[in-house]
């Protein structure tokens, strides 16, 4: 890999967070959140309760952290277009699972909300944000996605919460790169570095669709940072995932038939987990 794109240079986040390399981070996806077209007014205590329980499926079945993700808020809106309730509601959440859990935890606020994922992760005592674009754009579902990276690092600093880390999605799923297309991915990944990014994350093209090898090992090229892989991983591909990897985000494999909005199924954790344990060692 090349030399840090940053001065000084980062120790590895991966390593940092986790006290190792080669993690596991399982995602808890959020039932619908006050604010979102299918909230029904269920009692915020049984949305937290249903991410507690997931959380303890995650630690009893051995995962290194976990993600919180307002996943049910479908079809997610622009940062601009959420409201307050959102980053309120996902800090009481995501706070109650650190706790329950004992594990690191990241915060991801969808769309692309890399100012109020800041704010939930300082109030909940986060450790990370996943950020689907943080340098340059492209073409999502929402529309166009910039780049937050300039207005989070002030509000990160703002907040005195220059601890919190940045995982940043290179060529990020579920949209159109044509704005970037004269951009190699190896640029992208250096865009990313440069941009104050920790952790760059590689995706297939959607949910559950596992990035490339070959797509991975040019995210490793283009920057010094750890590489996590964002979508896809299975305990078939677990093996080759991590020859190449620092760390996994997995979520649809693990849970019940494999299909996101259903509960974390313990079975196919315990199988995912022991083929890890395989890859690690």
């Amino acid at each position: 890999m090349p030399a840090s794109l940053v001065f000084p240079p980062k120790p590895d986040a991966i390593r940092a967070i986790f006290g190792r390399t080669r993690a596991v981070i399982g995602v808890i996806h959020s039932r619908p959140l006050p604010g979102a077209p299918a909230y029904d007014g269920e009692p915020m205590e049984d949305v937290i309760g249903f991410a507690l329980a997931e959380a303890e499926r995650y630690r009893d079945g051995g995962v290194d952290g976990l993600i919180v993700e307002n996943h049910g808020d479908i079809p997610f809106a622009k940062p601009e277009a959420l409201g307050p309730e959102t980053a309120a509601c996902m800090a009481v959440m995501t706070r109650a699972v650190r706790l329950t859990s004992g594990l690191p935890v990241g915060v991801n606020v969808l769309a692309n909300a890399a100012v109020p994922a800041l704010a939930v992760a300082k109030a909940a005592g986060a450790a990370f944000v996943r950020v689907n674009q943080w340098a340059n754009a492209y073409v999502a579902n929402e529309g166009l996605i910039e780049g937050q990276a300039g207005a989070a690092t002030r509000y990160r600093a703002w907040l005195h919460a220059g601890a919190v880390r940045v995982f940043a999605d290179v060529h990020v799923k579920h949209g159109a790169h044509a704005i970037v297309a004269d951009r190699s991915i190896g640029e992208l990944a250096r865009d990313a570095e440069f941009f104050d990014a920790d952790v760059a994350i590689a995706t297939g093209q959607r949910t559950g669709d596992a990035a490339t090898t070959d797509e991975i090992r040019a995210i490793a090229a283009g920057c010094s940072l750890p590489v996590a892989v964002g979508s896809g991983v299975t305990a078939d591909n677990i093996g080759d995932i991590f020859s190449v990897a620092s760390a996994v985000i997995v979520a649809s494999w693990l849970k019940v038939d494999g299909v996101w909005w259903n509960p974390v199924d313990p079975d196919r954790l315990h199988s995912f987990m022991r083929a890890a344990e395989q890859a690690r060692s």
